[in-house]
């Protein structure tokens, strides 16, 4: 078996304003961002909910957390759907 011949790039190129890589940099970061917003709104409503169900913990608390996650998740799916339709 022989290796195929064809030049291929290295690295993901350069990083200028304007690129595409800086484009898919500010998406990635954006992605991270939500997705790490999300888990620990996630994280914070069971604990609270469950502090709430044993009766240690204040529903408020719970219901914060529930909201906050509630607009987390909005925001990574329109997102998600705004970059789909900007593919298009």
């Amino acid at each position: 078996m022989t290796r195929s011949k064809t030049p291929r790039t290295q690295g993901p190129g350069t990083l200028e304003p304007g690129t595409r890589q800086r484009d898919q940099l500010s998406i990635r970061i954006a992605d991270t961002a939500w997705t790490a917003l999300c888990v620990v709104a996630g994280l914070w409503a069971v604990l609270t909910c469950v502090d709430a169900v044993r009766g240690t913990g204040s529903w408020a608390y719970c219901a914060v957390a529930l909201v906050l996650l509630a607009l987390g998740l909005t925001m990574r799916i329109l997102g998600i759907r705004r970059r789909a339709r900007t593919r298009l």
